[in-house]
């Protein structure tokens, strides 16, 4: 690979790309730092941006303060409006978008498509949210008086989101954070600042949204990450990304002097159970893509395949066959499942998993050359409870298969972890499938598919280590709004 640079600024629906969009104008940061966001395929220069500092964070968060009273006395119909005009554009601009993705994130075309449908999608469903929030009435235990709960806009969101699907995980908080009368300040993954923040702030600029109510700032975490979370303003910060990130999150927004509340949707290790009566084509079919869909960088993936042992044998060979006929390479080219993992650090993490494997005993049995970043899929057969590769979140195109003994076993297998965000089981019998379902320790389960879904309408999170909270339709509205108790007394 070789680095060349951009010669005129990359834009965005006309915009310079190497801004920021900080109180509603576009300027550069004010850190003496500089970040470079190359092409994780072939290491072009994708946009250069001067960085935020502490002082553009705090810029940030008081015009959002300041503009967010006036939005949130919008009519709800008002904020309706904008919401669907964001969505009208994101559609409008796929093409544009794609590309971005493409170049920026290392994203193929497919996942890239899927990421601008999610985006799309739960923006029209933030739309339906002003009118939507509903307060309650009780009778008071105390004579002429009524209880009355209104919820009301938190105030100011904090949104940290990361760079496996930045379009569309940082959408998931601010289209409903501001639909409900919320302003936001967006932090994005410094490797997809633009799909991950400037697009939406063109957007939202472009479908009508005040000026202020929401900013951008771009910054390293170590450089402003613990000062945006401990800002005495924001009164939620959502964040998406790493168990270890997000466990720092938590840990700053509720030990300071501001305390605040938080969304934390963080890693996974999704097991896929096969139980001895699955169809093992439906099975192999869908966990093909649950595995190495965005080269296997997404939180939800399937990193164990937990099979029981009557179809073990039978599965490994079909699964195998199917993983080695992945399609992987150029992220830009049609049909490919595979590209580029994001960074220099994500591939050596990868290549120390490989070895581990190995060296635990694992059975290779799908390799391929590494090329640059791209990583070809890897299957590792044999694999038991307590080796690396079952234990970690592996983030990459790379799955364990383990053999379970019987039913009892594979759902012993399935809940030894500390994760808990997704997972599925096969079976051609539903009661059976429900009933296992009902018992794995996860935020989400799904039967006869893959691990690997996300409706905007339906509560989308996990346990244990796997995050807080809920995101999508009525949990959204739950998450970033507050309660108001008011008691009345008819002198």
């Amino acid at each position: 690979m070789t680095t060349s640079t951009i010669k005129a600024p990359a834009r965005f629906a006309g915009q310079d790309t190497t801004l920021q969009y900080i109180a509603g104008q576009w300027r550069e940061g004010r850190s003496v730092k500089t970040l470079t966001v190359t092409n994780p395929y072939d290491d072009s220069v994708v946009t250069t941006i001067r960085q935020a500092s502490v002082n553009d964070v705090d810029e940030a968060y008081r015009a959002a303060e300041a503009a967010q009273t006036g939005w949130a006395a919008m009519p709800p119909a008002e904020r309706q409006k904008v919401m669907r005009r964001a969505a009208q554009i994101l559609e409008e601009r796929r093409e544009e978008i794609v590309d971005w993705l493409v170049r920026e994130s290392g994203s193929t075309l497919l996942k890239a498509n899927i990421e601008v449908s999610l985006a799309v999608g739960i923006t029209q469903e933030a739309a339906s949210f002003p009118t939507r929030v509903h307060g309650r009435i009780f009778d008071s235990n105390t004579p002429n008086r009524e209880m009355r709960v209104y919820r009301k806009p938190i105030g100011v969101v904090g949104v940290i989101s990361p760079w496996n699907f930045p379009l569309h995980l940082s959408q998931r908080s601010v289209a409903p954070a501001l639909a409900l009368g919320n302003a936001v300040v967006l932090k994005p993954a410094s490797d997809t600042p633009v799909t991950g923040a400037l697009i939406l702030a063109r957007i939202f600029e472009e479908a009508g949204l005040p000026a202020g109510v929401l900013s951008t700032v771009i910054g390293a975490g170590s450089d402003i990450g613990d000062d945006f979370v401990a800002h005495p303003i924001p009164g939620l910060i959502s964040f998406t990304g790493s168990t270890p990130v997000g466990q720092n999150v938590g840990t700053v927004a509720t030990s300071g002097k501001h305390l605040k509340r938080v969304a934390l949707e963080l890693g996974g290790n999704a097991p896929l159970v096969v139980l001895d009566d699955a169809n093992l084509e439906a099975a192999v079919a869908a966990a093909v893509p649950g595995a190495f869909l965005h080269s296997g960088q997404i939180c939800m993936s399937v990193n164990r395949i937990i099979v029981e042992a009557p179809v073990y044998d039978e599965f490994v060979t079909h699964f195998a066959e199917a993983a080695a006929s992945v399609v992987y390479g150029d992220p830009a080219a049609e049909g490919t499942l595979v590209g580029p993992v994001v960074n220099d650090s994500q591939l050596a993490g990868l290549k120390q998993k490989i070895v581990w494997a190995r060296e635990a005993g694992a059975r290779t049995v799908v390799e391929g050359e590494i090329n640059g970043r791209v990583v070809p899929p890897h299957v590792f057969a044999d694999v038991t409870a307590e080796m690396e590769i079952a234990r970690d979140e592996i983030f990459g195109p790379m799955v364990a298969i383990l053999r379970a003994e019987d039913e009892t076993h594979a759902l012993q297998l399935a809940n030894d972890h500390v994760f808990g965000l997704s997972s599925a089981v096969f079976t051609q019998n539903l009661d059976r499938g429900l009933q296992f379902a009902h018992k794995i320790k996860a935020g989400m389960t799904f039967i006869n598919e893959m691990t690997i879904q996300d409706e905007a309408h339906v509560a989308f999170g996990g346990q244990r280590n796997s995050g807080l909270g809920r995101f999508n339709g009525d949990w959204a509205i739950e998450e970033f709004t507050t309660d108001h108790t008011i008691g009345v007394t008819r002198l």
